[in-house]
């Protein structure tokens, strides 16, 4: 019996390793290894080292899933990722050769969930409540979603200059969930990602958190990609 690849799932900023729960319980029922374990988010550099540190311990093929900024983390992997079998974008960013993402988001105004991001005296961004509940994760139970803003990792500034050197999935299979109804990542943005990185593509009508308001969806892609990649 063949053994299935592992699982390893990114988290982006202003979120945690839990944000993957609902995903990584239908993964684990599925017969899956997973992991999602915490960024630091206190730059690029320290957040591909961890996933780095991560996939050392994994035994045998692994495919990575990164959330938006956690596409940013997976990207950065570029050609030296061995036991990399295959990457998986959730409204994630997937960055080109010398793009960075203060470039990209500054193409045009602020989307809704980041109208009011705010900067730290140590150089790191935050959301504000309102901007997080009602746009970040306009279709999560406004409960839920005030628990997801009280454990909200904070982004370093430093994130939004680092240039992308050779991206991962320009060696790599790749799959996209663009979330149509995002307000953080604008929907085109994800679409344009998607299509120049060959992916094959799902979109649903989800918030930026499709991981936490369409686990089903979610779970389901990953595990398409996991099924498709060599054993």
């Amino acid at each position: 019996m063949t053994t299935p690849p592992n699982i390893v799932l990114v988290h982006g900023a202003w979120a945690d390793g839990s944000s993957w729960s609902s995903v990584v319980e239908r993964l684990q029922a599925g017969g899956y290894h997973v992991t999602a374990p915490q960024f630091p988010l206190t730059s690029l550099a320290d957040d591909v080292a961890r996933l780095r540190q991560v996939l050392d311990f994994q035994d045998g093929p692994t495919v990575v899933a990164g959330h938006s900024y956690g596409g940013q983390i997976i990207t950065a992997l570029g050609t030296d990722a061995p036991n990399v079998a295959g990457l998986v974008y959730i409204a994630a960013f997937g960055l080109d050769q010398g793009e960075s993402l203060g470039a990209l988001l500054s193409q045009g105004p602020p989307t809704p969930a980041l109208a009011h991001l705010f900067t730290d005296k140590q150089g790191f961004g935050w959301l504000s409540e309102e901007d997080f509940v009602n746009h970040f994760a306009a279709d999560v139970d406004p409960v839920r979603a005030r628990v997801m803003y009280a454990v909200q990792q904070a982004l370093a500034g430093s994130a939004f200059t680092d240039v992308m050197g050779v991206p991962a999935w320009k060696s790599q299979p790749s799959w996209y969930l663009v979330a149509s109804n995002d307000e953080a990542i604008p929907p085109a943005a994800e679409r344009q990602f998607a299509s120049r990185m060959g992916a094959t593509t799902v979109e649903i009508p989800s918030s930026h958190v499709a991981m936490v308001s369409h686990p089903d969806e979610v779970a389901r892609l990953i595990e398409s990609a996991a099924q498709a990649v060599p054993a």
